[in-house]
């Protein structure tokens, strides 16, 4: 095997310094990430400029690269936390978030990576407390469930907002109460809805009660004002009328004028 000439061995020696120091400099960036720079030899974290966003970058091989998350990401969080009447709450909690991704160096440098256990969390949890502690355990289990989470979702925003956290939703995905006093609760909530229902079914009867009267009026008074308007000169007409009208029939009858009541005609069928 022949030798290497010299001058041949500093520059082989030279490509394995650059690639072992491109490879030491290289840095790939994922979707849905972004990257901290921190500078050795200079101002160490550079808050002053983006973010390095996705795909390939180089940097000095003595500085270091911080990756993100910048995607909206999803934490879970069961608290506890104590009812207006002092009762223990139970809340199970689904925080959707993403770091401020223009203040992502801030955020590196003053909470580093650990900002959702150091930040986010304690401020859900402060929050829960505070807008627990305003409801009783009848209110938290019914008819004030969306309230509450809005509250907890806009107190802990305020928390949060000089964090470089975004806060995008609080989601209060069940809430757990003392078994007694859930009981309770379930046993005078059955109660109110049979007593609403047994309203609902007087409230009818008497509208359908108030009906018939209305329509047995009507008809007392069409039957008043009928009999005010029959004279014993209209009797007679009709009378008439029918009689005409009965004398042009096919049946046998015989027809006797005037010998009624009133002078009404009597007529006599073949039966």
């Amino acid at each position: 095997m022949e030798k290497l000439p010299k001058i041949g061995l500093p520059i082989l020696i030279g490509i394995i310094i650059l690639v072992i120091v491109v490879a030491k400099s290289a840095v790939t960036i994922d979707s849905g990430e972004a990257g901290v720079l921190f500078e050795t030899f200079g101002k160490g974290v550079v808050t002053d400029k983006p973010p390095m966003g996705e795909g390939f970058h180089i940097v000095a091989p003595w500085n270091k690269v911080y990756i993100y998350e910048v995607r909206q990401q999803e934490v879970f969080e069961k608290m506890s936390a104590l009812s207006s009447n002092g009762l223990d709450i139970k809340l199970d909690a689904s925080i959707w978030f993403q770091p401020d991704f223009k203040n992502l160096g801030k955020l590196h440098q003053e909470k580093s990576k650990e900002y959702i256990g150091r930040v986010l969390l304690p401020a859900v949890r402060s929050a829960a407390r505070s807008v627990v502690g305003r409801y009783t355990p009848e209110q938290l289990y019914s008819s004030k469930r969306d309230a509450i989470q809005q509250e907890i979702f806009e107190e802990t925003k305020k928390l949060v907002g000089n964090q470089y956290i975004q806060l995008n939703e609080v989601l209060v995905r069940d809430v757990t109460l003392p078994p007694t006093i859930k009981e309770a609760i379930e046993r005078k909530l059955k109660q109110e809805q049979e007593s609403l229902e047994y309203e609902f079914r007087l409230v009818t009867a008497a509208k359908e009660a108030e009906k018939v009267i209305i329509e047995a009026q009507g008809k007392a008074d069409a039957n008043r004002i009928l009999s005010a308007s029959l004279t014993d000169k209209i009797l007679q007409d009709k009378g008439i009328e029918a009689t005409v009208k009965l004398s042009e029939s096919q049946n046998s009858k015989v027809i006797v004028i005037g010998s009624g009541d009133s002078g009404m005609p009597i007529i006599l069928g073949n039966q």
